[in-house]
């Protein structure tokens, strides 16, 4: 019985966190859905994989010898 107790406690507890963290901001006193929409967002950060300059260097890199063979 004390098992089931402290399940549905822990349940309870989990719900309450997962709800806190789901929270949007027109939800947070002091913001607006219009400000979120507007406020300026930080660039994403990406890898060097997505940078279109890096491929086509690396392309290049591998394509061109470095030391062309000596005749």
């Amino acid at each position: 019985m004390l098992f089931l107790i402290a399940f549905a406690g822990a349940a309870i507890i989990a719900l309450l966190l997962w709800r806190a963290m789901q929270t949007d901001r027109a939800e947070v006193p002091g913001g607006s859905a219009q400000q979120s929409a507007t406020a300026p967002r930080r660039p994403r950060a990406t890898g060097p994989d997505d940078d279109p300059e890096f491929l086509r260097r690396l392309d290049e890199a591998i394509t061109r010898p470095e030391d062309p063979p000596s005749t």
